[in-house]
């Protein structure tokens, strides 16, 4: 008889039909299974871990009872992804569901020979074979993945270093075949280039995979052709973006990074050619010097575009802060208040003095504009306008270095 044949299919929605009015039971059986075949994996999330074999047995049963599509339950993915930031390796959770698959099947012979006539040897027949299937599929799958794993991640390693290696060469100028190059890279210079290094700050194994999907949403942002990225250790990757036009806005960058808080991006400008490849690449470095310098408190995103100048105060951190002070007066003492004041009187003098624009961009009333631009006059103890120039360079400073370069408040 086919799959398809009538009485087939009879047989089978009666026997799922019999282990769905028993679910808690057959789910509690096959989750008994796995967790005696693999102790460590419900660990601390055993209730979630329950829930998503539940879940799983239930949409099973239901695919043989109604003949529907296989899904994958929500709860199944997020098992899923758990275990994945708990470095649990893809073999585990492959041989989970295989453990899981040999229990139920032998569940389903069960029920099926409880509603057959006769002494069912077809039956315990086909359960040998699927018992001894099972066992040596578990036993194969999870020799033939952990090779797999151990295989690709030293041909990952491997192939990083060589792209690490190509990729300072070219930085560094030395003279190398860029025809060659470029095949090796899959990446060409000749056009415009956008650098970026990203990091992270703790130390997850799946910090490349959080970096890389940055730059993935980078680069459907910038539109020109697939990114290049260059893992350097764990946690910190190089890469670039060729952009077919225009710098990548902040609105981009911020939506870019928003779905991985956790990484920290530094962001150089569009540059045409191999030098603009390199040049670009110095911008990002000199970037991330800044965020660096500014701690804990950095922002998020750290495009050099905006950060140029500040860059080279980083040089000497102790000289700039001195300056900052001299320039700024009591408008450099760390605080809330300070700090609300030296934004206001930067983007005061970023719009050419207007109280107007002030309000406008900073959602303010004209008039709170003007009186928090007067107390920032006060606390520097002279006009924003005396030393125009370094008054604006000192203010980015601080919005950018914090705590760096600003002075504690008095104890």
């Amino acid at each position: 008889m086919e799959p398809d044949d009538p009485r087939i299919r009879a047989i089978v929605k009666a026997v799922a039909s019999a282990l769905r009015e028993q679910l808690p039971a057959v789910a509690a059986d096959v989750e008994q299974a796995i967790v005696d075949a693999i102790p460590d994996l419900a660990g601390d999330d055993a209730a979630a871990l329950r829930a998503g074999i539940g879940d799983s047995v239930d949409a099973v049963l239901r695919v043989l009872a109604e003949d529907s599509s296989p899904e994958a339950p929500p709860a199944a993915i997020e098992d899923a992804q758990r275990f994945a930031q708990r470095g649990v390796p893809a073999v585990v959770l492959i041989r989970a569901y295989r453990v899981g698959q040999a229990r139920f099947l032998a569940l389903c012979m069960d029920q099926l020979l409880g509603q057959t006539d006769g002494d069912g040897v077809e039956v315990q027949a086909s359960r040998a074979m699927v018992a001894a299937a099972s066992q040596y599929s578990d036993h194969v799958v999870e020799k033939v993945v952990s090779a797999y794993e151990e295989h690709r991640d030293a041909w990952v390693r491997d192939r990083s270093a060589v792209l690490a290696m190509r990729i300072r060469a070219v930085l560094r100028g030395d003279a190398v075949d860029i025809s060659a190059t470029e095949r090796t890279l899959g990446y060409r210079f000749d056009r415009d280039h956008q650098a970026l290094v990203l990091w992270v700050d703790d130390h997850e194994l799946d910090a490349h995979a959080r970096m890389r999907r940055v730059v993935r949403a980078l680069g459907d942002f910038a539109g020109d052709g697939g990114p290049l990225v260059v893992p350097l250790d764990e946690s910190t990757m190089w890469a670039w973006l060729p952009v077919a036009s225009s710098v990548l806005a902040g609105d981009e960058l911020a939506v870019a990074v928003k779905a991985e808080p956790s990484v920290i991006a530094a962001v150089g400008e569009p540059v045409r050619g191999l030098e603009g490849f390199r040049r670009s690449h110095r911008q990002a470095t000199d970037a991330r010097g800044v965020a660096l310098a500014a701690g804990p408190a950095r922002m998020t995103i750290t495009p050099f575009a905006d950060v140029a100048p500040i860059s080279m105060l980083c040089r000497d951190l102790e000289a700039a802060r001195d300056w900052v002070h001299e320039t700024l007066g009591e408008l450099a003492i760390e605080s809330a208040r300070n700090e609300g004041l030296r934004e206001t009187a930067l983007v005061f003098l970023q719009t050419g003095g207007s109280y107007t624009a002030t309000a406008e961009q900073l959602f303010l009333h004209r008039n709170t504009a003007q009186y928090r631009v007067r107390k920032a006059e006060e606390a520097r103890g002279r006009p924003l306008r005396d030393g125009r120039l370094d008054v604006e360079l000192a203010l980015l400073a601080c919005r950018w270095l914090k705590g760096s370069v600003l002075r504690p408040p008095a104890p």
